[in-house]
C-alpha cells in the first residue's frame, strides 16, 4: 500500500474537493461496475450543490499528493428496529491506477470511524453480484450478506425508477 495516501472528509465548499468528487465519480460512471454511461451534464453541474444541501451526507476522499484517487459517498439512514441512525455506503470508487493498494479498506475504516462517532448502529452497502473484487474488499472490512432468518434467505436490493 502507498503510505502517501491522505484521507479526509470532503469539504464541499472546496474547489479541489468538488473537482475530485466529479473526476472520480465520472471515472466510476464509465466503468462497467458503475453502469458504463457518462455522468449527465445536469449531474456534473448540480451534484456538489445538491450534496451541500443535505445534512445526511458523508463524502470521504483519498489523495496521493494532489491527485484524487478514492471516493466514498454515504448517506445516513435510520434503523427502526434499533432506533438509531445507520450509514449507507452508496459509492465506493478507487482510481483504476490505484486499485489493489488497500485504499478502499482505508476509506471504509474512515467511514466506520465517522459513523461510530455519529452514533450509527451499522454500515450498509449494496454490491453487484459479479463484482468479486469489491465483495472481497467488503468481506475483508467485516461486511456480510444481510439476513434476519436463514430460512427466508438473504436480503435483496431492488429498485423502481421514478423518472
Amino acid at each position: 500500500m502507498n503510505n502517501l495516501i491522505d484521507l479526509c472528509e470532503a469539504d464541499l465548499t472546496s474547489v479541489e474537493h468538488a473537482n475530485a468528487i466529479l473526476v472520480l465519480l465520472s471515472i466510476y460512471a464509465l466503468d462497467p461496475m458503475g453502469g458504463g454511461v457518462p455522468l449527465s451534464e445536469h449531474t456534473k453541474k448540480n451534484l456538489i450543490g445538491e450534496l451541500g444541501k443535505r445534512t445526511d451526507s458523508l463524502v470521504v476522499l483519498a489523495f496521493d499528493g494532489l491527485r484524487p484517487v478514492g471516493l466514498i459517498n454515504c448517506f445516513e439512514g435510520f434503523s427502526t428496529f434499533l432506533c438509531k441512525p445507520l450509514m449507507n455506503i452508496h459509492d465506493v470508487i478507487v482510481h483504476p491506477e490505484y486499485r489493489g493498494r488497500g485504499i478502499a479498506t482505508l476509506m471504509l475504516q474512515k467511514v466506520e470511524f465517522i459513523a461510530r462517532w455519529r452514533g450509527c448502529c451499522k454500515l450498509t452497502l449494496e454490491v453487484l453480484e459479479g463484482n468479486q473484487v469489491a465483495k472481497a474488499a467488503y468481506r475483508k472490512s467485516g461486511f456480510i450478506a444481510y439476513q434476519l432468518d436463514p430460512e427466508m434467505g438473504q436480503a435483496l436490493f431492488w429498485e423502481k425508477k421514478l423518472d
